[in-house]
């Protein structure tokens, strides 16, 4: 355990960090989840994919903008669910 007050200070602060992370990754998670299993069932229309697509998007970029989540890694969840999509409604 630390000595120092601000070395207290700062395990608390990355306690609270650490939990805003992890509630962040878990919400980008699941959308993805949602969103593929949209594409994987294939009973969607393509509105109701592409409503998916943006969801899912959005919650990638707002972990990007958080420094959560590393830009490439967004850029690559991003494009291979664009792909599925694509090639399902293609």
């Amino acid at each position: 355990m630390a000595n120092i007050k601000t070395a207290k200070k700062m395990i608390l602060v990355h306690e609270r960090r650490r939990k805003r992370n992890v509630s962040v990754r878990t919400r980008v998670k699941n959308v993805f989840k949602s969103a593929l299993a949209k594409v994987s069932a294939g009973e969607a229309k393509a509105e109701e994919l592409q409503n998916s697509l943006s969801a899912a998007a959005s919650a990638i970029d707002k972990a990007v903008a958080k420094g959560i989540i590393h830009k490439n890694k967004a850029a690559r969840r991003k494009s291979r669910l664009a792909r599925k999509i694509n090639a399902l409604n293609a």
